[in-house]
């Protein structure tokens, strides 16, 4: 089995070279659609949300606590973890290299995610008003308290498809703890993500992370997409220029 899983291991990281050989450039799309980001980075500090939709049905599902997706997503978590190890004949190691190649890969979609979909300026109207929607709004309003995680009309939909693709190719074995680690790193996004906007550390590493994420929001929209983990930013040259004070 640790041969099958270092095959699709080595599979995996070949497809993602292959991505990034083609270079494709997006542009970032300010809220306001007559203006760059890079031209104003906000519109307001304020922890209370701005109204987005004229519907209040609509209103509602835009609006989440960050506290919601812990009690969606470590039952979650557990259920999977439970099954990944009750798997017979997979070792320690091979449960090891599932759990870290599961939280790899999602610091890889949280990039991917954040650089090439949050940050697609698309040019019709309707797809500049699903841009806002969808991430647009979280530059103009930074700090409104409730718009910081996913709300579960999306992350719940995208897990189940995330689901469906990973079992396609990873061996059944493996999918579960591979999976479970996905979601850890998912749920570990959403959680890091409010602290990041609401919080102070005292941890070197969380306020590097931190200072990170600020300077995407503050100072370069078009750099420092990694929240996580700034591994890709690293890697694909997207890392947040210094500049003289």
């Amino acid at each position: 089995m640790s041969v099958t899983l270092s095959i699709t291991i080595n599979a995996f990281t070949s497809s993602v070279a292959m991505l990034f050989k083609t270079k494709i450039k997006f542009l970032s799309l300010r809220a306001k659609r007559d203006h760059s980001w890079r031209m104003k980075n906000f519109v307001s500090n304020s922890t209370e949300s701005t109204r987005m939709f004229k519907s209040g049905f609509l209103e509602i599902f835009s609006k989440v606590h960050f506290s919601v997706p812990l009690f969606i997503y470590i039952p979650t978590i557990a259920f999977f973890g439970w099954k990944g190890f009750s798997v017979k004949d997979v070792s320690a190691l091979e449960i090891f290299l599932s759990i870290t190649a599961g939280l790899l890969f999602w610091t890889l979609t949280e990039y991917v995610l954040h650089r090439f979909v949050f940050h697609y300026m698309p040019k019709s109207k309707w797809g500049q008003r699903l841009h806002f929607i969808f991430h647009g709004v979280h530059h103009d309003y930074p700090n409104d308290a409730l718009r910081l995680v996913l709300p579960p009309s999306v992350s719940v939909p995208l897990s189940v498809l995330f689901y469906f693709l990973l079992s396609q190719v990873i061996p059944a074995p493996y999918l579960p703890t591979f999976f479970a680690s996905f979601l850890t790193g998912y749920l570990c996004y959403d959680m890091f993500h409010y602290a990041f906007h609401h919080g102070n550390f005292s941890n070197p590493i969380l306020k590097k992370l931190k200072q990170h994420h600020m300077l995407h929001h503050y100072t370069d929209s078009d750099h420092g997409y990694g929240v996580t983990s700034v591994l890709w930013d690293i890697i694909f040259r997207s890392e947040i220029k210094k500049t003289n004070s």
